[in-house]
């Protein structure tokens, strides 16, 4: 009998699909939750970049190590730029 070569089947993700990917890391980067008049110590006004977290939680189950890094440094640099725009939940 002649010998079956098994077929490896390549990960592969289309262009689109990885810049989706990038936007929607962009666009939970820039979700906080604001805390108002919430006396905790000398601060009045907390706030908390639950974006950032869940984020970060997302891009470490990512399978390629070069992707999950572009991906922080997309949820980062989107957490700074957000921390100064008034987006997030207030509450």
């Amino acid at each position: 009998m002649a010998k079956q070569k098994r077929k490896t089947k390549k990960t592969t993700e289309s262009d689109s699909a990885y810049f989706l990917k990038l936007v929607l890391f962009f666009i939970l980067g820039t979700f906080w939750v604001r805390l108002v008049n919430i006396q905790i110590g000398p601060f009045e006004h907390l706030s908390l970049p639950a974006g950032l977290l869940i984020g970060l939680v997302f891009a470490s189950h990512e399978h390629f190590q070069i992707d999950r890094k572009v991906e922080f440094a997309i949820l980062l640099g989107a957490t700074f730029i957000s921390f100064y725009l008034p987006v997030g939940i207030t509450i």
